[in-house]
């Protein structure tokens, strides 16, 4: 086996829209040590459905240091900060910890988790992915800003429930009756 790339486990801990989630929503992912920081980002955002890209992202080690793509800063970026289109993975322990937070409003906070053995991809995925890949999940991933259903506005109450998928055309068998 060739166990050559890193194991990641991310837990989603809370944002504005759902407040300390517990138990945890969580992916772990295969990561190449050569990816860099802000191919994971964008793994972790494909994986936990966030579908609007328009924000900041940062990751923050448990030495301080952060990583974010200096370029959506503007020069405004604090102090210090690392270029994630420029770190790698390979700078991370097993056993490591660090935080992920998408949105810097919305404050999406996940913590990682550098799992202790690295996996083989193929065992794993059954390919060798390009890009870190989810190859095990769990729990409910809440919407990027709260909606629980198309069009909802935050304030109405939600449609009511259509009787036993009587709403849906008749494709399937049991539905659309």
């Amino acid at each position: 086996m060739a166990r050559t790339h890193l194991s990641i486990r991310v837990e989603l801990v809370s944002g504005m829209h759902a407040p300390d989630l517990w138990p945890r929503p969580g992916r772990i992912f295969a990561a190449a040590r050569a990816t860099t920081f802000h191919d994971l980002a964008t793994a972790i955002d494909d994986a936990f459905a966030r579908w609007d890209r328009s924000h900041l992202h940062m990751f923050t080690l448990a030495d301080g240091t952060t990583i974010s793509p200096l370029t959506w800063w503007g020069g405004d970026e604090p102090e210090g900060m690392l270029d994630g289109d420029r770190v790698k993975l390979s700078r991370l322990q097993p056993g490591e910890q660090f935080a992920y937070v998408f949105d810097l409003g919305d404050d999406w906070q996940h913590l990682c988790t550098v799992e202790e053995k690295r996996v083989d991809p193929e065992e794993v995925l059954g390919v060798v992915p390009t890009r870190p890949t989810p190859y095990w999940g769990w729990g409910t991933i809440p919407d990027q800003y709260g909606r629980r259903w198309n069009g909802d506005d935050g304030e109405s109450p939600a449609p009511p429930a259509p009787r036993r998928l009587s709403d849906l055309p008749p494709i399937l068998p049991w539905w659309g009756r």
